[in-house]
């Protein structure tokens, strides 16, 4: 080879191996204790189909007050926002229902906190899946992952799971999931009466 020819293919490699490393999600590029590396803010553009959409909101369009805190899910957006009574912020990806037929919207609330939920499919989801147990108790097998929000709405919650390949996902059967982690989280933040308001 001339080393006109070898200068080319080398360049070529280079080149195709930068894309490659840019093209890398910013999670999956090596980190040290020396560097960060700053996520996108807005990533709905580039995963439009599988993640929640970060955009922040402000709660005056939703809510008359924040008395007892205020939930906000927003089923297209795949995110759940959540504001203290003091107006401190908090933004979650979820799951939602997979599909219109099993999505509920308007404005519930919190009527039960459960620090171990078990689960009990709904007659509904037993006539679609015949073949899921009556009855899981609390556990690492459990659909309602470490804790669950129970809504004045009957069978509605929100909850954990421990599938996490859900969360961002249409792959509820009616319900809106989070990590454990989150529910963790607003489980201590949110009150009995807290108001909820699905869009």
């Amino acid at each position: 080879m001339t080393s006109k020819v070898q200068s080319q293919l080398g360049r070529r490699a280079f080149l195709a191996g930068s894309a490659a490393l840019a093209a890398t999600p910013a999670l999956a590029q090596t980190m040290d204790s020396s560097g960060t590396v700053e996520l996108e803010r807005d990533i709905s553009q580039i995963t439009r189909r599988n993640m929640s959409s970060f955009r922040t909101l402000d709660w005056q369009p939703y809510f008359s007050n924040l008395s007892k805190g205020a939930v906000l899910v927003d089923i297209s957006s795949r995110a759940l926002h959540f504001w203290e009574e003091n107006g401190t912020y908090h933004l979650y990806p979820s799951s939602v229902p997979l599909s219109e037929d099993l999505t509920r919207k308007g404005r519930t609330q919190i009527v039960l906190k459960d620090p171990e939920p078990d689960w009990r499919p709904t007659p509904s989801m037993k006539e679609r899946n015949p073949e899921w147990p009556d009855y899981v108790p609390p556990g690492p097998d459990n659909p309602l992952g470490t804790r669950a929000l129970h809504l004045s709405w009957t069978y509605y919650r929100i909850h954990g799971t421990h599938d996490t390949r859900k969360i961002g996902r249409r792959s509820s059967n009616g319900c809106i999931g989070l990590y454990n982690e989150h529910i963790e989280q607003l489980y201590e933040m949110s009150q009995i009466g807290t108001q909820v308001l699905l869009i």
